[in-house]
């Protein structure tokens, strides 16, 4: 704690959690965490496949591999430090720690915002374009892809972080939620901060609304290419690929924009605990699940990995 004039200071956070030690609390905390051991287990080897298997050697699977790093790191930059809080008590966060829990937090949010919009262009071009698709997508762009989706994810992070913790804050120390997300910590701040959480808005429109913008866009063309196509095959296969696809960014975004793009007055700890479980911990074990369980050249790849262990002969 510090006293400046009559006020008090103070110089950490305790975060409240999830989880009371009730019996139904204590069942759905073992929930978690089997799902992050699902979302290591499942993005790692996704991960492992892509790089391993050249058949995989992809711009689809470029990118997936890139998606399934950032879930791994976003899970495990929320889950492993709510597990220690709840199993040994406290809760007890510095400001640092705060802080770069936001900066890798939005960073990695933001890095997936605009990874999963540049994946559905990739699947625009595939289905729209195939001939002109290797060029379109060459190994550069891909590459240029995925840097600007880490820089503006980072940009947004810094921003967030500092500006969140510049205010003074004041009063009560506990954090109604399970690590420092930006709308529960702007509760505690004793300062106006009704222009920031308009900037905060605006930050959320160019990097929700933007990507998820040229997603619809994307799969709108695909959808009239897919209705196009003379092969029942073909377009069943396209189905499959987008619609999977689809299914991650609805419960990414929607969950997101329910968080980040609401008026502070209309927050409830209840729902936002809730919401944001969906893209910490919910998205990273559905996406190796719905990019594996659906595709066979996935499953190819892992049958071929497994033939080559010591352990299956």
């Amino acid at each position: 704690m510090a006293w400046v004039g009559n006020q008090t200071f103070i110089s950490h956070f305790i975060l409240l959690g999830l989880f009371t030690h009730s019996p139904l609390h204590l069942f759905l905390f073992s929930i978690i965490m089997i799902m992050f051991l699902v979302a290591l287990s499942g993005n790692g080897l996704m991960i492992l496949l892509i790089n391993v298997d050249s058949s995989l050697h992809s711009p689809m699977y470029f990118f997936l591999s890139w998606l399934s790093l950032m879930d791994l790191m976003l899970i495990s930059t929320i889950v492993p430090r709510m597990a220690d809080d709840f199993l040994l008590g406290g809760g007890s966060i510095s400001f640092t720690g705060c802080g770069l829990q936001i900066l890798f937090f939005l960073t990695l949010l933001g890095d997936e915002c605009f990874l999963l919009a540049f994946m559905a262009y990739d699947r625009y071009v595939a289905i729209s374009n195939p001939l002109r698709y290797s060029v379109v997508m060459s190994r550069r762009v891909c590459w240029l892809m995925v840097a600007g989706s880490w820089l503006f994810g980072l940009v947004d992070g810094l921003i967030q972080a500092v500006f969140t913790l510049h205010f003074p804050y004041c009063g009560s120390q506990e954090i109604d939620h399970f690590f420092c997300e930006v709308p529960a910590v702007l509760k505690l701040a004793c300062a106006d901060t009704s222009l920031y959480e308009t900037m905060i808005y605006v930050c959320c429109v160019l990097m929700l609304l933007l990507p998820f913008s040229v997603i619809s866009a994307s799969y709108l063309r695909i959808l009239v290419a897919v209705l196009r196509m003379h092969s029942v095959e073909g377009r069943q296969k396209a189905f499959a690929t987008c619609s999977s696809h689809m299914t991650v960014v609805s419960l990414f975004y929607g969950a997101a924009m329910i968080t980040y793009m609401r008026p502070q007055a209309y927050h409830s700890s209840k729902q936002d605990k809730v919401v944001s479980a969906f893209y910490t911990m919910i998205t990273p074990v559905l996406n190796p699940l719905i990019y594996s369980l659906r595709n066979k050249e996935v499953g190819g790849a892992l049958r071929k990995l497994l033939g080559r262990c010591p352990c299956g002969h």
